[in-house]
């Protein structure tokens, strides 16, 4: 990310400066080769549009979503708790995240154990910025191609998030195939609840083949999504139909980068 120059909440800090958002990178974004790209999609757009931002860099910890996911309510609470004493520290009230299950821990969570922000998906910060013309997009090399999405169950369900996500496609003059269970009957990519740290249990098939089955009967070019997790699961479900070669799996942030030509 050094390329892109951004700041972390110690540097503005050693400056006697304040950010006007914190982007939450997550433990996916951080460290997953894939999902380094979404963020640093995402930071192109940031930058681009000239928003006062900052990451925590090194004193960013995971949430705590794996742990509570997967039964493990004391690891949850002391991964929070220190993660609310470095916010609360840094006078922290505005968060931007590129993953529903940080978007959601943080959101609903955070708040019963002293952490109270205002927090925001990738999706909706970005359709504020096309909205409110900071950030103009052309379809270009998506422009008439067919997209369908993913609607991630943390994001969905979860936040009640299905507008924003489709807003961001229908301005790159795509079109959108909705797939038979979407929005509030949308399937899950199988990551959530911790099940992507785990190895598969018995069973006919996998929940991202059944997924990935039903988004590539609606012959798209693109299948978009706004989670890193929906992003692997998916992903690895189009490479084991060998479809990888015409259908690409990318998240709305490096759709909306890509068409600003970013």
């Amino acid at each position: 990310m050094a390329d892109l120059q951004v700041s972390t909440m110690a540097d503005f800090l050693a400056k006697g400066e304040k950010p006007d958002v914190l982007f939450w990178v997550g433990c996916a974004g951080s460290f997953d080769d894939r999902a380094k790209k979404i963020t640093r999609a995402f930071a192109k757009i940031l930058n681009k549009v000239g928003t006062k931002y900052a990451v925590l860099g090194k004193e960013e910890s995971c949430t705590g979503d794996p742990a509570k996911r997967a039964g493990n309510e004391f690891l949850f609470q002391m991964q929070a708790m220190m993660n609310i004493q470095v916010l609360n520290g840094y006078g922290i009230q505005k968060i931007v995240t590129t993953c529903p299950h940080c978007f959601n821990t943080l959101k609903n969570e955070y708040p019963e154990l002293g952490g109270k922000y205002e927090v925001i998906h990738h999706t909706q910060f970005i359709q504020e910025l096309l909205d409110s013309g900071k950030l103009k997009v052309e379809g270009g090399d998506f422009k008439g191609k067919r997209i369908t999405y993913h609607d991630p169950c943390y994001l969905g369900r979860a936040n009640d998030i299905y507008d924003a996500p489709r807003s961001l496609i229908e301005k790159l003059d795509t079109e959108l195939a909705e797939m038979k269970r979407s929005r509030a009957k949308g399937l899950c990519c199988g990551a959530g609840g911790a099940q992507m740290f785990k190895e598969a249990e018995k069973g006919d098939k996998d929940i991202n083949i059944e997924r990935t089955e039903e988004a590539l009967e609606l012959n798209p070019s693109i299948i978009a999504t706004g989670c890193p997790f929906c992003n692997t699961m998916l992903t690895d479900g189009v490479k084991l139909k060998n479809r990888n070669r015409e259908v690409k799996v990318l998240d709305l942030a490096e759709l909306v980068a890509q068409a600003a030509d970013l």
